[in-house]
């Protein structure tokens, strides 16, 4: 297995990719460089990587030791992570190994916010968040927000709908003192095919569900071929849930979908009573992605609940789950109530 890093073709410091400018930079020289540069430098321009030795628990579940390609130092990971950074040197590393044979991703979305933009999101979102610890947001915890490439499973396919039924309209007039219905029958038929694309479904079992999904949707079309080189200078995770985890769910999904489809194509009718339908799944595809999230967690010092800051790497979408200062919480109640009670107090005098 491989630890790799990809340094300047000018100075040999290392590449990290920008989601400023799209492009690889170098911290040192400040140089910048495509993809296709890069590669028209060399195939494998920039790329340094060391055979090392994985260890880990014999239960397969333990913490797994890299070496660091830059300095030799330990890189303690676990057994899903993809790439990360050197604690000592501080360089990027990405683990070739974790995401090699059929961990090989088929596509990145490259992240388009950067770090000092996603710290903007995160304060202008605080600002309404009046109740929230005061360490959650120190200096100290806003540098520790972290891009992070998470795996998830995409689901294409092709329904083919029809659906049977009968309808009715009704049409009600008075004429003198007689009331009149009338009731009139159609059957009706429709039919059609629905093209289904990127149905996502998050495929890392450690990750918060509500962390994972609540910053969707992508915007999938700005997906990329995958490249390990758009990891450096990110964490990254590699999947440990499979397709068929999710199969009878989202053919499920999309069956109902097809079907609600259409039965809201009927047009105008008092009622409408399916006999028959039929949504046929065909040319069913999976892809595997990894999806960039910008990412803050905060352990609860009273309670050890672990609370989070997430934002979409790419729309700039947020949601979180914050911890609640009781401080903050009295201080704000004693504010509203005292004068209150004051007023209260004095009007009772008064009287």
């Amino acid at each position: 297995m491989a630890a790799v890093t990809w340094k300047c073709p000018h100075c040999g410091g290392g590449l990290q990719f920008d989601p400023d400018s799209q492009k690889f930079e170098c911290e040192y020289c400040l140089s910048q460089f495509t993809k296709e540069e890069l590669e028209a430098i060399k195939p494998d321009a920039g790329e340094e990587r060391v055979d090392v030795t994985v260890k880990e628990e014999e239960s397969g579940s333990g913490p797994v030791l890299y070496m660091c390609p830059s300095c030799g130092a330990e890189i303690v990971t676990d057994e899903t992570t993809a790439a990360t950074f050197c604690f000592y040197c501080h360089n990027p590393v990405v683990l070739k190994g974790q995401l090699d044979g059929a961990y090989e991703p088929d596509f990145v979305l490259p992240f388009a916010i950067e770090k000092e933009k996603a710290k903007e999101i995160f304060l202008e979102w605080l600002k309404k968040k009046r109740f929230v610890p005061a360490d959650f947001y120190s200096p100290e915890q806003i540098e520790k927000l972290t891009g992070v490439y998470f795996p998830y499973w995409l689901y294409s396919c092709q329904v083919d709908g029809k659906m049977e039924a009968e309808a009715t309209k009704l049409r009600v007039w008075e004429s003198g003192n007689m009331r009149y219905t009338e009731t009139q029958k159609y059957d009706v038929s429709r039919e059609g095919q629905m093209k289904v694309d990127n149905v996502t479904r998050n495929a890392l079992k450690k990750a918060d569900k509500q962390l994972v999904e609540g910053v969707m949707p992508f915007d999938l079309k700005q997906m990329k071929p995958f490249s390990m080189a758009f990891l450096s200078g990110f964490m990254a995770e590699k999947r440990d849930m499979e397709q068929q985890e999710f199969k009878q769910e989202i053919e499920t999904e999309v069956q109902t979908f097809a079907a609600d489809s259409l039965r809201s194509s009927v047009g105008p009718y008092n009622n409408v009573s399916v006999r028959s339908q039929k949504a046929k799944i065909r040319d069913s595809m999976w892809n595997y992605a990894l999806l960039p999230v910008w990412t803050l967690t905060y352990k609860g010092r009273k309670d050890g609940k672990i609370y989070y800051f997430a934002c979409n790497g790419q729309t700039g979408k947020i949601c979180g789950k914050l911890p609640v200062d009781s401080k903050k919480l009295w201080i704000f109640f004693l504010e509203i109530f005292l004068p209150l009670l004051v007023v209260l107090l004095l009007a009772g005098y008064l009287i």
